[in-house]
């Protein structure tokens, strides 16, 4: 009865969204290179984790519930979908970014040969910057001695010998981690000038092969799977040792695309399937010019007017006037919405806790964290100024195990108590507590909730919120939070805060029931979920049955959304997906509840790895003042014209009609004046 968009399908359409920001001419041109720069990095993790997790299924390579032919017909549509989208991509980069970079004096060059004024440096800035980084390698078929590798740049050299005439192939990996990708060259007047420093070498390719005629050059990538499966029994006994070694496996990975150059002449794509062994169906015909999500290196020689410039981030007067936090945070819930608030308070947080002598104990769970984190010095203080410190650190956060490893390791030797991931299970749930010294029922406990990660750098672009409360059920409830962390006991009863695997899903559908029941006896019904991501069919049938008993539902939804609208059993859903200057990242859900209005925060979408494979925390907002700003913010949310678009039932993403001059409604512009 119920139906449901394919999740792939519908990452597509919302990564669309995010192309089509690049077309938007009311925004400053380098803003507009940014969503493309965006467009191509979310694609190519695209790429190296759900296509090559199709990949696997065809090849039965791992366990997959997907059905092989199901896999098969999923790549088609997905191949379909993104060759269209990328002729789009290059229609705005070439058609109205050149173009518009060109008003501002700012030259790409591209296809077009350079003036002659640029030809003598290219050639010296060629031999003296970036020959001495290559490293040609002849591809002989017979003597393969080049591995290529995860998303880098390479360019094959098509070559005829001048002595026999017979053709050669040879292969560059372009070194700009030694140069830039894109090279200055000198102004001709009040005129910038760039290269791309491929076009670079291509221009001097015979500087390379002496005694060859360059019949052409061509690039080429490959993205590998990336992906990495946990044995839950080697990880019980040596998860560190095991996430090390796949973490060094990821680099050379099942290959699940090989993108081209589709200049490239036919004979010289057959040589290269034959030595690199690949299928046909991982073959990507693209432009001359490859890996542009590095389009966020062009150089802005002209300054902030071509660039939009972010507001400063709020600061919050009763905070900033106090000598420590923790007496308000006794008095009352504080509210903070990144990146419309500073960061600040919860560096603050840790640092006064880590320097309080009148605290005992810190716990902190972490999922990402920045490189040379504050959060991380300040917990290694704590530890080092005598406080017991927790740390549970999930070392299967998608592509920074890594770092959550050299940070464990380095915590660890400060004296830090680290916990590690839970087999079979990831913990995505953002907390941390502060535990005051005293008798177990008269100590004072402190604790930060957020929707995002401890990460100080993502907050700065990522939109997010956090309460910082001393509510004793609320944090009496982390302890016990940490405790299943640690000892896995299963017996564990949670009140306030919502945990998955314990009574997360009951509550939630206890809350929709309610509204349903409100819906058939006439009375006012509304649900409103702000989330990144809605996939699981069974929770999308809880909101297709409470919408045919009359609920209200508003979605939010920036990402996959496999719901469909604006069907028989969905047509009080709508669904708006808003995409702007900030990552709208925040998890919110509000139930009307007979005007009780109640409002909770949290860690979890409803994909089904959130729901069903992970550790998520939601909590109850419980202050009425923090309660009604968080309505305000989603009803700004909801009101937006500017920014926001409807889905449709072919997933289209709708627009609203251009409002009329001082009517426009733009959220995150909006939530800057309340917030302020």
């Amino acid at each position: 009865m119920y139906s449901y968009f394919n999740r792939d399908i519908s990452w597509l359409s919302f990564n669309y969204r995010v192309l089509l920001e690049s077309e938007d001419l009311t925004l400053p041109v380098y803003e507009r290179i940014k969503f493309l720069s965006i467009y191509a990095s979310n694609l190519e993790e695209f790429y190296k984790i759900r296509v090559a997790e199709h990949r696997s299924a065809i090849m039965q390579k791992v366990h997959s519930e997907e059905d092989p032919a199901e896999a098969e017909q999923i790549l088609d549509e997905i191949k379909q979908e993104v060759t269209r989208q990328q002729q789009e991509f290059f229609h705005s980069f070439n058609d109205e970014i050149l173009p518009e970079l060109a008003k501002n004096k700012i030259v790409l060059y591209m296809n077009a040969q350079p003036k002659p004024e640029h030809r003598e440096f290219i050639k010296e800035y060629f031999i003296e910057e970036i020959f001495p980084f290559l490293q040609p390698v002849m591809l002989l078929k017979e003597d393969i001695r080049v591995f290529i590798r995860d998303n880098r740049l390479y360019q094959v050299a098509q070559l005829r010998k001048k002595d026999t005439g017979e053709i050669f192939y040879a292969l560059n990996k372009i070194p700009y981690a030694k140069v830039p990708r894109f090279i200055e060259l000198p102004r001709i007047g009040d005129t910038y000038y760039y290269m791309f420093v491929e076009d670079v070498i291509s221009a001097n390719l015979s500087e390379i092969f002496t005694g060859y005629t360059i019949e052409g050059s061509y690039n080429i990538k490959i993205s590998r799977d990336a992906d990495i499966f946990i044995d839950d029994n080697a990880a019980d006994k040596n998860l560190v040792q095991t996430i090390k070694e796949k973490v060094k496996k990821r680099k050379i990975g099942d290959v699940s695309r090989f993108v081209y150059d589709k200049q490239m002449p036919l004979e010289c794509l057959r040589y290269l399937i034959e030595t690199f062994d690949i299928v046909p169906e991982d073959l990507i015909p693209d432009r001359v010019h490859l890996n542009m999500e590095d389009l966020v290196k062009l150089p802005n020689p002209a300054g902030k007017e071509l660039e939009v410039q972010a507001q400063t981030p709020s600061r919050i007067p009763e905070l900033d006037k106090a000598d420590w936090l923790f007496p308000i945070i006794r008095k009352k819930d504080i509210f903070v919405h990144y990146p419309y608030h500073t960061f600040d308070y919860f560096i603050r947080f840790l640092m006064e806790a880590s320097t309080n002598p009148g605290v005992d104990e810190i716990m902190v769970t972490q999922y990402r964290v920045a490189q040379d984190s504050e959060i991380i010095t300040n917990l290694i203080n704590a530890a080092k100024n005598g406080k017991k410190v927790t740390v549970f650190v999930e070392l299967k956060a998608r592509f920074d195990e890594e770092n959550n490893l050299s940070t464990s390791e380095m915590m660890k030797n400060a004296g830090i108590k680290i916990i590690y991931s839970i087999p079979g299970l990831k913990v995505h749930a953002k907390v941390a507590l502060v535990i005051e010294k005293g008798s177990e029922k008269k100590r004072q406990s402190y604790a930060y909730l957020s929707t995002g990660n401890f990460n100080e750098k993502t907050a700065r672009v990522y939109s997010d919120m956090a309460i910082l409360t001393s509510d004793k059920t609320l944090t009496r409830e982390i302890i016990c939070l940490f405790e299943v962390l640690e000892t896995r006991n299963r017996n564990v009863y949670f009140d306030k805060l919502w945990v998955t695997q314990f009574n997360l899903i009951p509550n939630l559908n206890q809350m929709i029931q309610q509204e349903i029941e409100a819906a058939k006896a006439g009375k006012k019904a509304h649900i409103i979920l702000k989330m990144n991501g809605l996939q699981d069919s069974i929770m999308i049938n809880e909101l297709y049955r409470a919408s045919e008993a009359g609920v209200k539902t508003d979605l939010i939804i920036r990402g996959v959304c496999c719901l469909k609208p604006n069907q028989s059993y969905s047509r009080n859903i709508r669904i708006i997906r808003l995409v702007d200057m900030y990552l709208e990242h925040s998890r919110i859900w509000y139930f009307y509840h007979g005007g009780k209005e109640n409002l909770y925060l949290t860690s979890a979408d409803w994909m089904k790895r959130n729901l069903y494979r992970r550790i998520e925390t939601t909590f109850p907002v419980l202050d009425t003042e923090i309660k009604k700003t968080i309505i305000s913010i989603l009803n700004i949310q909801l009101r937006d014209n500017v920014k926001a678009c409807l889905m449709d039932e072919n997933m289209n993403n709708v627009f609203f009609p251009v409002p009329e001059k001082g009517k426009e409604i733009r959220a995150q512009k909006e939530i800057y004046k309340l917030i302020g």
